[in-house]
């Protein structure tokens, strides 16, 4: 595991309430930081630790045996990530921002919990959310249209981010194809087709996204199938 400490950050703090949840540590020690494009750990490391994100934002994904990267996750403050099943690591993850996190040892999950009802159900509803993710994205693959991914994408941060007035998106538009398997220049031909209809619209650099009519957003992938109407392409890549 790649370990960036804080320089001045070396005394014992309280375990944040999502790691309290699944872990019977009380205190821990430092933030970990990790530059961008830092892997915070490997596919079949072992499992040592559970994180949560502090700011910044990670994601995880697989090499496939073609040389593609699919991204299984994006994980944004508060999320926790890295529980396993098992004592290796399934996928890779790596910052994609400058990122903070919290890190719990690992063994002490469920320890000790026989009479705390209260701890097992908030441990349980973390771990749910984390599957939730896992099978949204299974949905969302097997979609029949790219914009149809790309909506579900932008309805998704919408959520996680408590419907800002700006959506700031910390991923590149790689990492966004990466993750709902299509390639870079369809996912920006359908947001292309998304800001032509005046439903959204990107601003700085390309990574801040307004929704500007949730509804008619909801409503353009059954529009979309009955005109099929022709996405334009954009040399938005």
């Amino acid at each position: 595991m790649i370990v960036r400490n804080s320089a001045n950050s070396t005394s014992v703090k309280p375990v944040p309430r999502g790691l309290a949840a699944l872990t019977c540590e009380a205190t821990f020690r430092n933030d970990h930081k990790y530059s961008r494009g830092t892997q915070v750990f490997w596919e079949g490391e072992p499992a040592e630790y559970i994180y949560q994100i502090k700011d910044g934002a990670v994601r995880s994904y697989k090499l496939l045996s073609d040389g593609r990267r699919q991204i299984c996750a994006f994980y944004l403050p508060g999320d926790i990530f890295g529980v396993e099943t098992d004592d290796l690591h399934r996928f890779t993850a790596e910052a994609i921002t400058d990122t903070t996190v919290w890190i719990a040892k690992r063994h002490g999950m469920f320890e000790g919990r026989d009479n705390d009802l209260a701890s097992t159900k908030n441990a349980f509803e973390l771990l749910l959310q984390d599957l939730q993710r896992a099978q949204n994205q299974l949905l969302v693959l097997g979609r029949e249209t790219a914009l149809e991914r790309v909506v579900y994408f932008l309805f998704e941060m919408d959520r996680r981010l408590k419907k800002p007035t700006v959506i700031i998106l910390p991923m590149r538009r790689r990492d966004i194809a990466d993750y709902l398997g299509l390639s870079l220049e369809t996912v920006s031909r359908s947001l292309a087709v998304l800001r032509d209809q005046g439903i959204i619209s990107v601003e700085g650099q390309r990574r801040e996204v307004i929704i500007k009519d949730r509804k008619k957003l909801a409503q353009v992938t059954l529009a979309w199938g009955k005109s099929k109407a022709c996405i334009h392409e954009r040399n938005w890549a």
